[in-house]
């Protein structure tokens, strides 16, 4: 009987912990959806490293940031997570690499990481030249559909 109620005691705490987390999610979508800012990214985070910040000199990733996640506190970059959509538009426009980190996981599973303005372009590319080519293949599935519609007749 005792182990009957340790594993009714550790659903109990799983549902709350489900209950928080659901709580958290729904706060961040209505957050999100006030500032009219679309969530890509299932789950991600985000890190600035003081050392190496100058952000009193500069402020870029707080104009920069869409959603308003980042602000100025205390002499420092403040970052409030819920707001955080982790679009890399911080680390894109930063002036010192490697002060800004962010790591996201995207819905199909993939994670991806940066810090660098420069792995930021080079993702955007990657993933914009993605969509081209499957755009491409949806216009023209092989080259006699290609040849069908741009053939010169002559």
């Amino acid at each position: 009987m005792a182990r009957k109620k340790e594993s009714s005691k550790g659903d109990i705490f799983q549902l709350l912990l489900e209950s928080s987390e659901q709580r958290k999610k729904s706060k961040r979508k209505q957050l999100l959806e006030s500032l009219n800012v679309k969530e890509f990214f299932e789950e991600g985070s985000i890190s600035i490293n003081e050392r190496t910040c100058q952000g009193l000199e500069c402020e870029l990733c707080i104009k920069a940031c869409p959603s308003k996640a980042l602000y100025w506190r205390d002499g420092n970059v403040g970052i409030i997570e819920d707001l955080c959509v982790y679009c890399g538009a911080c680390v894109l426009c930063c002036i010192v690499d490697d002060c800004v980190k962010v790591s996201r996981r995207r819905f199909d599973g993939k994670v991806e990481s940066f810090s660098r303005p420069r792995a930021v372009v080079l993702l955007f590319n990657s993933i914009n030249s993605q969509r081209r080519h499957s755009r491409v293949e949806t216009l023209f599935p092989d080259d006699d559909a290609y040849l069908k519609r741009y053939r010169k007749l002559g």
